[in-house]
């Protein structure tokens, strides 16, 4: 499983020109399956990802959590990350998790941050998607279980 997390000021999903999902400040995840992933994988990212400072504080250190903040999240299904790209030019996706496995995932890992947090806004897993943000500082990060 992989996280790509960045820090916004806002973000939004659109679908066949239609926004289905946005934030104002907090973080965009995009997040990618591989075959093996389940559900500790996800439970260790959810925990990660809630608990990790991304959030600059009063002195401007990063020192400030999802859960400290109350900020917002939005959870974009990428196949992509979880791609090989070493050999070729072509890209392969023989580690990435089958596309219902995935999409089972997803609906997994969405579900432990409402439990763990609050509500997530979401892109559609499997859609075409345009996703629109402004990333602040730049801050992003990568996280691999």
């Amino acid at each position: 499983m992989k996280l790509v997390v960045q820090r916004v000021s806002s973000a939004s999903v659109a679908v066949e020109n239609q926004i289905v999902a946005s934030i104002s400040n907090g973080v965009l995840v995009f997040v990618g399956f591989d075959k093996k992933d389940n559900s500790k994988k996800l439970q260790i990212l959810a925990k990660k990802l809630l608990n990790y400072k991304i959030f600059s504080d009063i002195d401007g250190k990063l020192a400030l959590s999802l859960t400290q903040t109350n900020y917002d999240i939005l959870l974009v299904p990428q196949v992509t990350l979880s791609v090989g790209t070493k050999k070729g030019t072509k890209p392969s996706f023989s580690n990435a998790s089958d596309p219902d496995k995935g999409k089972i995932l997803f609906q997994e890992f969405k579900r432990l941050l409402q439990q763990n947090f609050k509500d997530v806004e979401s892109g559609i897993f499997g859609a075409d998607m345009s996703v629109s943000l402004i990333n602040e500082g730049p801050i992003t990060f990568w996280f691999e279980s």
